[in-house]
């Protein structure tokens, strides 16, 4: 059983990804922002995080920017979940340079599955 922090500012996806989450048997905490997801991080550091890309005030990409600027913080995987399909290129890069895993909404519990344990690292070899 892994800690799983999601981060998305829909109470609603955000609530659905942790009950998804919580049928695998992880732990799941919530956040509805990025600063509080950022305090949660930091209060007590989860396994992985599961990320919304656009979010008001601090969107996706400057929460993993100022994740990885904490030392006690910057190896934790994230994953990001968004429903924005045209990033732009610089985006994408940004976001591969910072060691994030991108996935877009829908996402069903098979993906989101293979998702935690890519970020993990308990994928099967045949996943």
């Amino acid at each position: 059983m892994a800690r799983i922090l999601i981060i998305d500012d829909d109470e609603v996806v955000g609530l659905t990804l942790a009950r998804m989450l919580e049928i695998e048997a992880h732990q799941v905490s919530r956040a509805l922002s990025a600063e509080a997801g950022l305090t949660l991080a930091a209060a007590e550091p989860p396994d992985a995080i599961i990320l919304d890309m656009r979010m008001p005030l601090m969107g996706g990409l400057e929460f993993l920017r100022r994740l990885r600027q904490d030392e006690r913080l910057r190896g934790l995987p994230v994953g990001i979940v968004t429903g924005d399909y045209f990033l732009d290129d610089h985006v994408l890069a940004e976001l591969a340079e910072l060691g994030a895993s991108i996935r877009h909404k829908p996402i069903f519990i098979e993906d989101l599955t293979a998702l935690t344990r890519e970020l993990l690292g308990t994928a099967s070899p045949d996943a």
